[in-house]
């Protein structure tokens, strides 16, 4: 009877405390979660208006911030709570203290991708480098093509994306070599258009110009544009045609969009004027070719 007696009475006394810290650290944790979660939601539908592309770089700072945040108080939460549980159960934590330092050393040298993911990971949250919503191109160390979508989480040790097929790509940050971020602060939709060399040119530049007018009076794309497409001229020669570029500053993530509507206007406006261009040099390549265009299909 004299064990039974003390597993009561240990139950009762610093059983029932482990329990209640256990459970306490459980649910603190879940409202940290559900907290943080309320904090994102709300940035998210103050900064988008509906639209995950088109956000404030501040907008997608304080997401990524508040997600990282979110997980070291987590994890702050539930290490407080084992040395309680530890003190609670008799361990001499004090005495702990060593072996630790050995387990953290070991631990150094055997996980030290681990920690050169989580100090990237930091300077990518700490420098706005892309945050939640950002539609980035992403080199990674030992692969081949760069992982190219748009960004869905952002934490201290991966960056998961999902690319324009609907994959979801995770990229530790330590194996990030280059990102191209798409859409930081506005973006531009480049469009080459092919003329053989027969044609007037400053004929072709006023139709370019035109259409980059109606564009910009055009109520469906006119709130995608920062300000009317330009045309910059002759952008190559050879023998048989040049390309004339034009250019559209966009909001950003939106320099696909505008790119395809104005490759589209450009034709029907050579059409209207009866102008030719040549036909294409390569199989499946468009008549009016964009080099964002290509990018886009990728």
């Amino acid at each position: 009877m004299g064990p039974l007696i003390e597993l009561r009475d240990w139950l009762s006394g610093r059983g029932l405390e482990v329990v209640l810290i256990v459970l306490g650290s459980v649910l603190l944790a879940r409202f940290v979660a559900w907290v943080g979660s309320r904090i994102t939601d709300r940035i998210d539908s103050q900064s988008t208006g509906g639209d995950v592309l088109v956000r404030s770089e501040a907008a997608k700072h304080r997401h990524s911030l508040t997600q990282v945040l979110t997980w070291a108080a987590i994890v702050l939460i539930y290490s407080i709570a084992v040395f309680f549980v530890l003190d609670r159960l008799g361990v001499p934590v004090t005495g702990l203290v060593a072996p630790a330092t050995v387990l953290g050393v070991g631990l150094g040298f055997g996980a030290q991708r681990i920690v050169g993911d989580v100090l990237a990971g930091f300077f990518i949250i700490t420098e706005r480098q892309y945050g939640f919503g950002d539609v980035v191109s992403i080199t990674v160390t030992g692969a081949g093509e760069p992982a190219t979508g748009t960004v869905e989480d952002v934490t201290l040790r991966v960056t998961r994306m999902r690319s324009s097929n609907g994959e979801v790509i995770t990229v530790p940050n330590g194996a990030i070599a280059k990102v191209v971020n798409l859409s930081r602060d506005w973006a531009r939709a480049v469009v080459d258009v092919p003329i053989p060399t027969s044609v007037d040119v400053n004929r072709v530049n006023e139709i370019l110009r035109e259409v980059g007018r109606e564009a910009f009076r055009d109520p469906g794309l006119r709130p995608l544009l920062l300000d009317p497409p330009s045309v910059m001229g002759v952008e190559s020669l050879d023998l048989e045609q040049v390309n004339v570029r034009m250019v559209a500053r966009t909001l950003p993530g939106k320099q696909f969009e505008v790119g395809r509507d104005l490759r589209a206007r450009v034709v029907l406006a050579f059409r209207d004027q009866g102008l030719n261009v040549p036909p294409p040099t390569a199989v499946d390549t468009p008549v009016v070719e964009g080099d964002l265009a290509r990018e886009g299909e990728r």
